[in-house]
């Protein structure tokens, strides 16, 4: 079945199947087809932990429970986190890149709080009622059907694209379908509903088989490398929420930034040669405070680090303006400081992948800011 212009949600994935102007493009090889993917980490993903810095023993000090030993090297600063082996494999190729000690504009520590502003992409929790790349989405002219229960905010933007969720239930035969289509052929909702229905691909059926984020990839990868196959991605991987029992390599953060490491690995694999014109980018609400507590866990916290991977990238490196994790450079003496914007990478992604110039996208996005363009620093243009 042909795929064109709808979300497609599995399990914990969400996807935009869209085929509107960008493919007027590729009609006259002006412009190749690019890919924008977003990884949720709920739950605050400990940048510290992901993407230590070796210049410092602090937190080995203040962390000698849960501090990771083994991290992979990175550059002459920065180490990574043994469990995201994969992200380090695409990292020697080129294709990985950091941004870190950064944060969404939200500086407390309640979760829904911050994962409403992380989606959102506001300043003042709840304000906003459309997320930042449904906003962006609506920018570049982009349409879609949501297969979701309920449309995630981070994809919701002004145009009202319709909702679906596929039941557990068995799908009715085809001959069924198309005698209840002719027979309510006058009744226009009901005609749309089945000629929507009829034209969703098979995949879109199944809900139970496909949860593991692996398989996810595997299926998003497969449709987004089609050049009449979707531009954008969302997956959502929960539980970074350590307060106890965090662990070093093999605890539970570890785990966590291991279903992360699976989903990188299985996009690329599974992309092939569209990885080149693909970005992969990970959003957090907010970090983990720099010192263990009883539990053997973290805190919530402030800075974080955005992990990205994709041929539209620059190059690997490490971008940060690090502010240190000194007792005098830490953020209310307690979490790592956030120096850059996340937004400004958001802001820049879309830019790059949606072929729409920064500023309108920092207009009509994040209008409540003049963020830096930050395109020719992390991205090929």
């Amino acid at each position: 079945m042909k795929i064109s212009r709808r979300y497609f949600t599995v399990g914990s994935a969400s996807l935009l199947l869209t085929a509107t102007s960008p493919y007027k493009l590729l009609a006259n090889n002006s412009q190749k087809k690019k890919n924008l993917i977003v990884i949720m980490l709920r739950g605050a993903m400990d940048g510290l932990s992901a993407v230590p810095y070796i210049h410092d023993n602090t937190l080995q000090k203040v962390r000698p429970d849960i501090f990771v030993n083994n991290n992979l090297k990175l550059n002459s600063d920065f180490s990574l986190h043994p469990k995201l082996n994969n992200f380090h494999k695409i990292w020697t190729e080129n294709k990985a890149s950091i941004v870190h000690a950064t944060n969404i504009p939200y500086n407390e520590r309640s979760h829904f709080d911050g994962q409403n502003l992380m989606e959102s992409g506001g300043t003042v929790p709840y304000k906003l009622k459309t997320g930042w790349l449904g906003r962006g989405i609506d920018v570049a002219g982009l349409e879609g059907l949501s297969i979701s229960l309920p449309m995630p905010l981070l994809l919701r933007g002004e145009i009202n694209h319709d909702n679906f969720y596929p039941s557990n239930l068995r799908m009715p035969s085809q001959s069924m379908i198309n005698l209840m289509h002719s027979h309510y052929n006058s009744e226009k909702i009901i005609k749309k509903s089945f000629e929507k229905l009829t034209s969703r691909p098979l995949s879109m059926m199944s809900g139970r088989k496909n949860k593991r984020l692996a398989n996810l990839a595997r299926i998003a990868g497969n449709e987004m490398k089609k050049d009449d196959g979707p531009r954008v991605a969302v997956f959502e991987v929960f539980g970074f929420d350590t307060h106890a029992a965090q662990g070093g390599a093999d605890g539970e953060h570890g785990q966590k930034l291991r279903q992360v490491d699976i989903t990188f690995a299985s996009l690329k694999n599974s992309l092939g040669k569209a990885f080149d014109n693909t970005l992969i980018l990970t959003l957090t609400e907010f970090g983990r405070s720099l010192v263990q507590n009883n539990g053997y866990g973290t805190e919530h916290g402030y800075g974080s680090a955005i992990l990205m991977g994709g041929g539209l990238l620059k190059k690997s490196q490490v971008y940060t303006d690090w502010p240190g994790i000194k007792k005098t450079n830490l953020f209310e003496g307690r979490d790592l400081d956030s120096t850059i914007d996340s937004r400004s990478v958001y802001c820049s992604a879309m830019s790059v992948c949606f072929d729409v110039p920064f500023k309108k996208i920092n207009d009509l996005v994040f209008p409540d800011k003049k963020l830096p363009n930050l395109t020719d620093k992390l991205f090929n243009i």
